[in-house]
């Protein structure tokens, strides 16, 4: 008997264009997994199962679907959906139904996905954690966060209730779960897929991306929204790029080896690896990141503040606070740094097809109070790098360890071939 859940994305969208599985099959056994680990887990907002299944017996009574027909996606509780409640992680918006699909929702089922439900997010997509526990976990009962703010894409996915989830990110929000999670985390170059219907944190650093087990899984789901197939070549030349970051120095041991241990699995390959110093002009991004997120979030929460201020965490009004007290001064200097950064950056890239880098300064925290340091990744989500998440390691909990590889801007293939490149050889070691 054939495994659904085990089957990729482009795996299970053939097989419903051939006729050898039905969309309600798929459904009915993603539906299952959700009723087996959702107890346990907390990952989705809200999941209708009826709905679901209505949309799969369309497609196989239609006979013919789309490029992803049959796929059970996921899509994070920041995206708007007209026939399911949209509450961006606030009760400020428990009741909230919008009219419309987010774009890259109704991509999906043009497309024909099925989108089974929401997932948990933490408070607008910032640090309020949810109720969601990592399914990676040595022991459930005392639970390690899955990472944030895509909390409940991250687990969904890893757990098998969902062959493909959406996340957002504007530091660290799909990098850092999909690290947490041992899964692949694709953040595309910033403005490939549209944020239309994404309730805003920071429009400048806003990505939209994916969650999911497969890197192939990643590009096949994302190129189909954008319209482009990004061409998967793990065979040709690679130059690598050893990254460490001006922030090495709150890497744990774990994680930095885990750097080291990718490195060498793919100089196994063929790669060229040599190590790759950031210039200068990308020494304080991460602090430059958190203080344009404040006070883009300053603006975008204007009206939540003046009607709903009791409803907001502290941490986040700590957020809004220090953002609005940056001035529009000061935040149009440090966008000229970023695009200094972004030139910077550029140019290393004649030298190295990707950059290697930490996703996280470890495994997945104790606890469910914090999601972790969003520090690793804020960088990249500035500069609008594609980045693609790829489990390699262990920390000494046992919990997973990935890598980012970070590619040039507009070149989403260059880093989707080298982390399959990666998983190959991880996969053969």
């Amino acid at each position: 008997m054939t495994d659904m859940l085990a089957l990729s994305v482009r795996e299970l969208a053939r097989r419903v264009a051939q006729h050898a599985l039905s969309a309600e099959a798929i459904v009915r056994a993603y539906l299952q997994q959700i009723e087996a680990q959702e107890p346990v887990l907390h990952a989705w907002q809200y999941v209708d199962a009826a709905l679901a299944l209505a949309q799969a017996r369309r497609i196989d009574a239609a006979g013919a679907g789309g490029l992803l027909a049959g796929v059970p996606v996921a899509v994070k509780d920041m995206m708007d959906t007209a026939d399911m409640p949209s509450g961006y992680g606030s009760p400020i918006y428990a009741a909230h139904r919008p009219v419309t699909d987010a774009a890259a929702v109704a991509a999906v089922r043009a497309a024909g996905g099925i989108v089974l439900g929401k997932t948990v997010t933490t408070e607008f997509a910032t640090f309020q954690p949810g109720p969601t526990v990592n399914p990676r976990s040595p022991d459930l009962s005392a639970p390690h966060t899955p990472g944030g703010s895509s909390s409940g894409s991250a687990a969904a996915v890893a757990a098998r209730m969902a062959a493909v989830a959406f996340g957002t990110q504007t530091a660290a929000s799909i990098v850092r779960p999909a690290s947490f999670c041992g899964i692949v985390g694709y953040k595309p170059t910033f403005g490939t897929l549209s944020s239309a219907g994404v309730k805003p944190l920071a429009p400048s650093l806003d990505t939209l991306g994916v969650l999911t087990r497969r890197v192939d899984d990643a590009a096949f789901f994302v190129g189909v929204l954008a319209q482009r197939e990004f061409a998967i070549e793990t065979a040709s030349t690679l130059r690598v790029g050893i990254c460490p970051t001006p922030y090495w120095d709150a890497a744990t041991p774990a994680s930095r080896q885990t750097l080291i241990d990718a490195a060498g699995l793919l100089e196994t390959t063929g790669a060229k690896i040599a190590d790759a110093v950031l210039p200068h002009a990308c020494d304080d991004l991460a602090e430059v990141q958190a203080a344009i997120m404040g006070y883009e979030a300053s603006l975008a929460y204007t009206p939540e503040c003046r009607t709903h201020l009791s409803d907001l965490s502290q941490p986040f009004r700590e957020v809004l606070a220090a953002g609005a007290a940056l001035g529009g001064a000061r935040y149009a200097a440090l966008q000229r740094q970023a695009e200094q950064g972004r030139h910077a950056l550029a140019a290393l890239f004649d030298r190295f097809d990707v950059l290697l880098a930490p996703s996280a300064a470890g495994e997945a925290p104790a606890g469910l109070a914090s999601t972790g340091d969003p520090l690793f990744s804020r960088m990249w989500t500035l500069l609008g790098n594609p980045c693609v998440n790829v489990p390699v390691g262990h920390g000494p909990a046992g919990l997973p360890i990935g890598v980012t590889v970070i590619g040039p801007r507009w070149r989403d293939e260059a880093a989707l071939s080298a982390a399959a490149r990666l998983e190959q050889a991880l996969g053969a070691g």
